[in-house]
Parts: structure tokens; C-alpha cells; sequence
């Protein structure tokens, strides 16, 4: 194999999939590298952890057609310090030659075939596609409700998403939040036939947050124990979890009995001046002020004092004194 690229673009690519790499080496120390590939398609980096494979699609000239992996940490670091952009890859045996104008170092590698085979979805008919800042948007407003792990529930580490054939409906909840976003008909087409829901691990969702961008085109393509999302950039499979989601319809209240309009930033800046002096619960109270023109929020703790800050509001009905974690609020 050889290769020759610039550094931004292998930066890039050992970025998108440096996190995919296995934590623990011990049972499988390949885990830990990564896999380059040079064929008649161009380049391709790969890592995997055998729960999350992300696959980035590396700009570059192909000299010679080949395979290698090599430590992901290591290579990482060699090319974030390099000063030149010229970069040439070549892998000769057990070992890759990394070699710029000014700089050549060898590094120890594995053979490709040790590497543990990227999973795939067969069926690539069925799809929805969507622009990566929408999908984007929806996951990163539900994401903040749910547990980063929980090997009890694995369902509250996962983000639910819920295709009706007419919208999408991504769902997340820790027990304590729950956070639902919908993307309408008129952002994404469709080929499925039939609606479906899967689980998505949280860190799977915060792995697709961390690599989308704004002019991405996603297509999302599953089965029954995985799921794909595929770009022009790169591409992520993960397993799904193996759960059911809440039932957390019936717990959204049908009605209410008043409600508030207030600035955005504003009230963010109450939240955090006032948590402050929260103490170790972060328990903020918001209460009707100045004749139901405004609301107060205010934080007390014995041990560190107390304060509260008025911002003005529009409400509608009888607003009663309400607790909130204010993290959580925030």
C-alpha cells in the first residue's frame, strides 16, 4: 500500500474514527489500531470497538493498492505534530513508513486480515434520508435526557426513534428528564413501507453528533439488531439495544393550569446565577411575582446564603410556586 495525502485531510479522517477504537487491549489488542485501505475507490480509515464501526473516506492519491493497521493513538499523534502537509503512507510488511519533507518514522503494525470484519446491512433498498443539521438539531435536543450508560436499563442509555411512516420521533429519558423531538414529513423522504422503532445507544447518538455537518446528506438503513448511517463523508454502523423503550406517552400531562412566556437567555442567566447558592441538591424555585408580570427565581442553601434574581414573563392562569433541578432546567 501506498498513499499520499495532505495532513488536514488524515487529521480529518483519524479524527472521525479515533473514538470507535477499543478501550481494553487485552483480548483484543487490534482493537486498537486502525485499518487504511487503498483500492481502486480511494482511501478509507476504519476503526472499530465491536459495538460502534465508523468508516471515513480519506482524500487522497493511491500509488499502490493495499491494506495495513496500525496503532490509532500513535499515528494520531505523529501526524498532529507534523509541520509539513505532504504526507506519504506506505506500508511495507509488518511495519508503515510515514514520510513528509522533513520528517520519516516507522511504525509497528498488524496485518489487515487480523482486523475484525466491519458489519454491513444487507438491505440498502429501504432507507430514510435526511440533512445532517436536521437530524442533528433533533438529536442534540433530546441526547441531554438520557444516562451516557446503565447496564440495568440499557433502554435509558439509548435514544428511541420512532418512525410512523409520516414523521420521525426521537425520544430520551433518565427517569428524572424525558425529551421528545419530531422531524416532520416535509425533511426527510423515505423508501421503508412499513413503520419501525429501534433503540439507539446514547454514545452511538453522540458519535453521529460529533461527525455530522451541516451540508452531510444521511441515509439511515437497519435491521433487526443494527443500524447504519451513511454520507458522502463517512459512514457509522452500531448494534441496536436490546430493550423496550418507556411508555412515557401516558405521563405527559393532557392539560395544564398556567403558563409562562419568558426570554430564553435571560432566564438561562437566572438559572445559573441563582444555582449558585443552590447547595449540593441544585434546587432552584420559580414563583409568580410583581402582580403575575413576572417570575422569581430564587435559590437558598443554610450553609452558603441566599438570592434570587426577577426576570419579566407573560402568564397565563395560576402559577404556584414550582422546584426544579436547575441543571436539569437549564
Amino acid at each position: 500500500m501506498k498513499v499520499v495525502t495532505i495532513k488536514a485531510n488524515l487529521k480529518d479522517g483519524l479524527n472521525a474514527v479515533e473514538r470507535a477504537t477499543g478501550n481494553s487491549s487485552i483480548s483484543l489488542p487490534i482493537l486498537k489500531n486502525v485499518f487504511i485501505e487503498a483500492s481502486d475507490k480511494g482511501v478509507r480509515l476504519c476503526a472499530t470497538n465491536l459495538d460502534i464501526a465508523i468508516t471515513y473516506f480519506m482524500s487522497g492519491k493511491v500509488i499502490e493498492k493495499g491494506k495495513i493497521t496500525t496503532p490509532t493513538a500513535i499515528l494520531s499523534s505523529i501526524v498532529s505534530n507534523l509541520t509539513t502537509d505532504r504526507i506519504n503512507l506506505e506500508g511495507k510488511g509488518d511495519t508503515l513508513e510515514v514520510v513528509t519533507d522533513n520528517y520519516e518514522g516507522t511504525i509497528a503494525s498488524s496485518p489487515a486480515d487480523d482486523f475484525p470484519i466491519i458489519p454491513d446491512i444487507q438491505n440498502r433498498e429501504s432507507f430514510i434520508q435526511v440533512n445532517g443539521d436536521i437530524l442533528k438539531h433533533a438529536l442534540e435536543r433530546v441526547t441531554v435526557a438520557s444516562q451516557p450508560s446503565s447496564e440495568f436499563r440499557p433502554e435509558l442509555a439509548s435514544v428511541l426513534l420512532d418512525f410512523t411512516l409520516d414523521s420521525i420521533k426521537l425520544t430520551a429519558t433518565d427517569s428524572f428528564r424525558l425529551a421528545e423531538s419530531a422531524i416532520p414529513p416535509s425533511q426527510f423522504s423515505s423508501t421503508f413501507k412499513d413503520p419501525f422503532r429501534i433503540l439507539l445507544p446514547t454514545r452511538t447518538a453522540q458519535e453521529l453528533l460529533r461527525l455530522l455537518k451541516g451540508n452531510d446528506t444521511v441515509k439511515l438503513f437497519t435491521d433487526t439488531s443494527q443500524v447504519l448511517f451513511a454520507t458522502d463523508r463517512f459512514e457509522l454502523v452500531s448494534r441496536l439495544t436490546d430493550g423496550t423503550f418507556p411508555d412515557y406517552q401516558s405521563i405527559i400531562p393532557q392539560s395544564f393550569q398556567s403558563e409562562s412566556i419568558v426570554q430564553r437567555e435571560e432566564f438561562i442567566g437566572a438559572l445559573r446565577l441563582t444555582g449558585v447558592l443552590s447547595g449540593r441538591e441544585g434546587e432552584v424555585k420559580l414563583r409568580s411575582s410583581k402582580g403575575g408580570k413576572a417570575i422569581e427565581v430564587a435559590s437558598s442553601d443554610q450553609a452558603t446564603g441566599k438570592n434570587s434574581y426577577v426576570l419579566p414573563a407573560k402568564i397565563k392562569g395560576e402559577f404556584e410556586e414550582v422546584t426544579f433541578n436547575c441543571r436539569y432546567l437549564v
